[in-house]
C-alpha cells in the first residue's frame, strides 16, 4: 500500500508547505525567511537541501509553479505556491507529529508550525499527546521507585532519574499552554500575524 503525501514528508518539506501557506514565494526567500527566524536551531538549513525539496513537492503535486522573475541582473527565480494537496499533507503531518510523543526530532517541527491548525485541533493533539506523556511519565517514575526499594545501584540510575525529571517538567509545561489556548490568552491560527509590522518588514526584507 502506498503511503499518503504527509508521510513522506521530511522535516524540510513540512516547513517550505508552512511558508507557502504565508503566501507564494521563490525558494530564494524561502531561506532568507528560515535564517531570520533562526529555524536553523530546528534543522539543517541549505541551499541544495531547499531546492531538491521543492522539486520533490513539485513532482508530488503538494506545490505548483506560478512565475518566474527575471527582474534587472538577478538570476531567474521561480515563484511557487502551495495546492490543496499541500495542505491537506501539511495539516495531517502536523496533526499526528503533535499527538505521539515517540518522534522529539519531529514533534519541534510540529510545535513551530502548529499555529498552521486552528486553535481547537491544537488542543485535541495536544490533549492526546499529553495522555502519552503521563503514562510515560508514571511507567517512569513507578520504576524508579521500585528499583531503588530493591537497592539498586544510584550510579545506574541516573538517565532513569534523568528522563523521568524530564517527562515532568514537559507535564508541567504542556499544561500551561493547553490552558492559555484554551483561555484564548493570544492570538492563534494561521493568519494571526499577517497584518504585524514586523511580520511586513521580514518578508519584505526576505524578498530583495
Amino acid at each position: 500500500m502506498s503511503k499518503q503525501p504527509s508521510e513522506r514528508l521530511t522535516p524540510m518539506g513540512v516547513m517550505i508547505l508552512a511558508l507557502l501557506r504565508e503566501g507564494d514565494m521563490h525558494p530564494y526567500e524561502m531561506v532568507r525567511l528560515m535564517r531570520a527566524r533562526r529555524d536553523e536551531r530546528l534543522l539543517a538549513v541549505t541551499n541544495g537541501t531547499l531546492y531538491h525539496t521543492v522539486a520533490r513537492l513539485q513532482r508530488a503535486g503538494l506545490i505548483d509553479e506560478v512565475g518566474i522573475d527575471r527582474e534587472g541582473n538577478r538570476p531567474e527565480r521561480t515563484t511557487y505556491t502551495l495546492t490543496d494537496a499541500g495542505t491537506d499533507a501539511l495539516v495531517d503531518w502536523l496533526r499526528r507529529e503533535l499527538s505521539i510523543i515517540e518522534r522529539p526530532a519531529e514533534f519541534r517541527i510540529a510545535l513551530a508550525e502548529a499555529h498552521n491548525l486552528e486553535r481547537p485541533d491544537v488542543i485535541e493533539c495536544l490533549r492526546s499527546r499529553r495522555e502519552a506523556l503521563a503514562e510515560g511519565h508514571a511507567l517512569h517514575r513507578d520504576g524508579l521507585i521500585g528499583a531503588r526499594r530493591t537497592g539498586a545501584p544510584e550510579q545506574v540510575l541516573v538517565e532513569f532519574e534523568r528522563q523521568e525529571v524530564l517527562l515532568d517538567a514537559e507535564l508541567h509545561w504542556l499544561d500551561s499552554l493547553l490552558d492559555r489556548l484554551e483561555a484564548e490568552a493570544f492570538p492563534w491560527g494561521p493568519t494571526a500575524f499577517e497584518n504585524t509590522d514586523r511580520y511586513l518588514a521580514q518578508r519584505k526584507a526576505a524578498q530583495l
